[in-house]
């Protein structure tokens, strides 16, 4: 069996042929969403975007198993396979997730009918499929070692956070504001069910997607600059262009712009404050989604009007600074396991050195 090290390296050409996978699979998500918003008469299993779909599952299947053949010994056992890195169990388990979830979609599709509206974000074929996506595509990224980012490793593992994130946001569509332009009808009282309220907790839920992949990667590495921009930006303008292809551009052209003068802001102004680490990102947290989502609602008033009165338009930029700061802090001290020494000689999300820096400020 391979030594320890030889498992837990992997070439730029391995990381990079596994992000291409990554991204023919979550493609294939990509363009069955678009078909199911804007085909409503959809009724059958066999179509062009199920062939992506399908076919990047079974490139991604593929590409593990490449992985895997130098990785395993010539008959594997569940501890040779429990020794190998997360960087290729999760994507192990992701791919479970995906087989399970495609061998039954098609049963699901004859025996029940084609998803419509809602339906498609809770049929447990689907729910399977997402999670194995998000599994596969963080493999990449878990995939990087190197204790600082390079130009090539900071795309990779930016591209990596992208493709894992896009299919939460895609998921969870109903309760994600990035493809709904909704900013109340100030017409009725804002009520417990009422749809004021589902938007409301809709920018709390994206306020924390949108962080996680940011946090995860600053626990890792010091971020490169652009980095948080893009993470917010990309699925803001990928949700509009998949769901609200009839509407004006302004809602994600403003949430890109924003995120850029949130970033722009904090990397400015982060070294003229003598803080630690820790409260470092606890600014970012408390700081960046009231200023992202604030642009947002002064654009929107100016675009379309906003609904909601100086009660709910305040409470909710102050309830998005809180969860923000909240997940900053769960993101960030939220620790794996201690490891052994041996294994703690490399660099390691969890090692001392990775989560010292603030990696808001440095390129």
């Amino acid at each position: 069996m391979p030594s320890s090290s030889a498992v837990a390296a992997f070439s730029v050409r391995e990381r990079w042929i596994m992000l291409v996978a990554s991204a023919w699979l979550v493609t294939g998500l990509q363009l069955d969403a678009y078909a199911h918003a804007t085909t409503p008469e959809l009724e059958t299993f066999w179509t062009p975007w199920h062939a992506v779909l399908y076919s990047g599952i079974a490139a991604s299947g593929l590409t593990l198993v490449w992985l895997l053949r130098p990785r395993l010994p010539r008959i594997p056992t569940y501890e040779t396979v429990l020794a190998l890195p997360n960087a290729l169990r999760v994507p192990i388990l992701g791919m479970a997730f995906l087989l399970v979830g495609g061998g039954i979609d098609t049963l699901w599709h004859n025996v029940f009918g084609i998803e419509q509206g809602l339906e498609i974000f809770v049929s447990p074929s689907h729910e399977f499929i997402i999670l194995g996506m998000v599994l596969v595509a963080a493999g990449p990224a878990l995939m990087t070692t190197a204790p600082r980012l390079s130009i090539a490793d900071g795309t990779l593992v930016t591209i990596s956070a992208l493709l894992t994130v896009l299919p939460l946001h895609i998921y969870s569509l109903h309760a994600n504001v990035l493809g709904t332009i909704y900013f109340g009808d100030g017409e009725n009282p804002v009520r417990i069910y009422s749809e004021d309220a589902q938007i409301f907790h809709g920018y709390v839920f994206t306020t924390a997607l949108l962080l996680v992949p940011i946090i995860l990667i600053g626990r890792r590495w010091p971020l490169p600059p652009g980095v948080p921009t893009v993470l917010v930006a990309v699925p803001a303008l990928a949700m509009h262009l998949m769901f609200l292809t009839d509407e004006p551009w302004w809602m994600s052209v403003t949430i890109a712009a924003s995120a850029a003068g949130a970033e722009l802001v904090i990397r400015v102004v982060a070294p003229l404050v003598p803080a630690p680490s820790s409260m470092a990102w606890l600014l970012l947290g408390l700081i960046a989604p009231p200023l992202v989502w604030g642009t947002l609602f002064v654009v929107a008033d100016v675009e379309v009007g906003v609904g909601w009165n100086v009660h709910v338009v305040s409470g909710l930029l102050t309830y998005v600074a809180l969860t923000g700061a909240a997940t900053v802090l769960v993101a960030r001290n939220v620790r794996p396991p201690a490891v052994s020494p041996d294994a703690s000689s490399s660099a390691s999300p969890a090692s001392p050195s990775a989560s010292s820096n603030s990696g808001i400020t440095a390129s």
